[in-house]
């Protein structure tokens, strides 16, 4: 452990048989190396540093101060700094805006914009971590709708972009988000890319894939542009019993909200046309095994999984009937009537 330079010279008060012996230059010598090992030994000085800057700052919020330095992380970001710099910075404001809370909702809708116009940075790192920050922004009632307005923006990065940090920043920020009408547009053209996430092998990306995917499963002007959207021949195999417990819930929950908006009056209305590769062939159609996935999952370990499963099972049964596609999910008829 290092020594201040009060202990240095404690040190060298008590050698005074030492520093007796030296006369002179030589003790001013020794003094000199005294002071000197006692500066080394101090900690580095580190308040401009955002790290250090963030712990301060919570430091001075818990005896009820205004610290004043989530200002001086945000005027930070505006001067030009690096890409790691600006990483750094924003990653410091994010834990402030979850640990001060005050000084947090003391922020305007320019912070939020300034912080917005890190995603165009041209360094993937910034733009995780403006994602982060809005997210963390985002949970502050009077920026919701200003963060909204970037939701166009962060689509644009998730659907142009292969990285699983990003998709997984990117994803938890619009899942925190009620996504409003005039993004639809969007949505659709990102719909392909959404269901690759989710056919990816990344667990924690695909959960926020499917729980997006879920969600948008409700709204009915965007359920046939899901219904027919491509998806891999093993599309199945996310209904495994072998997949994480969390990813087989959520998977199980979209499968249920797909039933689901099928059977309304509304989509009941229209004759659908999908095409052979489609997400409704792969659940939904005539050669779909969706079922024996299904009663497999009925004896899996987790109990959340097994209702979940029973769930979907009892809502596939309602879509016969009520007469759905007499044709569709025809390989589950002999499971779901034979009192299995």
């Amino acid at each position: 452990m290092g020594m201040s330079v009060p202990q240095c010279l404690g040190q060298l008060h008590i050698r005074k048989g030492v520093v007796g012996l030296a006369t002179g230059a030589g003790f001013i010598y020794l003094l000199y190396k005294a002071i000197k090992a006692g500066i080394k030994c101090q900690p580095p000085l580190c308040t401009t540093s955002p790290i250090c800057i963030a712990r301060l700052a919570i430091e001075r919020e818990r005896h009820g101060r205004d610290s004043g330095e989530l200002r001086r992380l945000l005027n930070s970001l505006e001067c030009k700094q690096d890409e790691y710099a600006k990483s750094m910075i924003l990653h410091s404001i994010t834990r402030c805006v979850y640990l001060l809370e005050a000084e947090a909702s003391a922020c305007t809708t320019d912070d939020i914009a300034l912080v917005g116009s890190m995603l165009d940075d041209k360094d993937n790192s910034v733009k995780i971590q403006a994602l982060n920050t809005l997210k963390a922004f985002s949970g502050i009632r009077k920026f919701r709708l200003k963060v909204q307005e970037h939701s166009i923006k962060v689509l644009e990065l998730i659907s142009s972009i292969w990285d699983s940090e990003l998709h997984i920043a990117g994803l938890r920020l619009l899942n925190n988000l009620p996504l409003p009408d005039y993004v639809h547009p969007q949505l659709r053209r990102v719909m392909p890319a959404l269901m690759e996430i989710l056919q990816s092998d990344y667990i924690l990306a695909q959960v926020q894939a499917i729980q997006l995917l879920s969600y948008l499963a409700q709204k009915y002007d965007l359920l046939y542009d899901i219904l027919n959207c491509q998806v891999h021949a093993n599309f199945l195999n996310l209904f495994q019993s072998t997949q994480p417990g969390s990813l087989l819930f959520e998977v199980l929950v979209f499968a249920e909200r797909l039933s689901e908006g099928r059977n309304s009056p509304h989509y009941r209305a229209v004759k659908w046309h999908y095409n052979e590769q489609s997400l409704h062939e792969a659940l939904f159609g005539d050669e779909s095994r969706l079922a024996d996935r299904l009663l497999a999952l009925v004896i899996h370990p987790e109990e959340e999984v097994q209702i979940q499963a029973c769930k979907v099972i009892v809502s596939l049964q309602c879509s016969q009937d009520v007469g759905v596609r007499p044709s569709v999910c025809q390989p589950s008829r002999s499971y779901f009537n034979s009192g299995e």
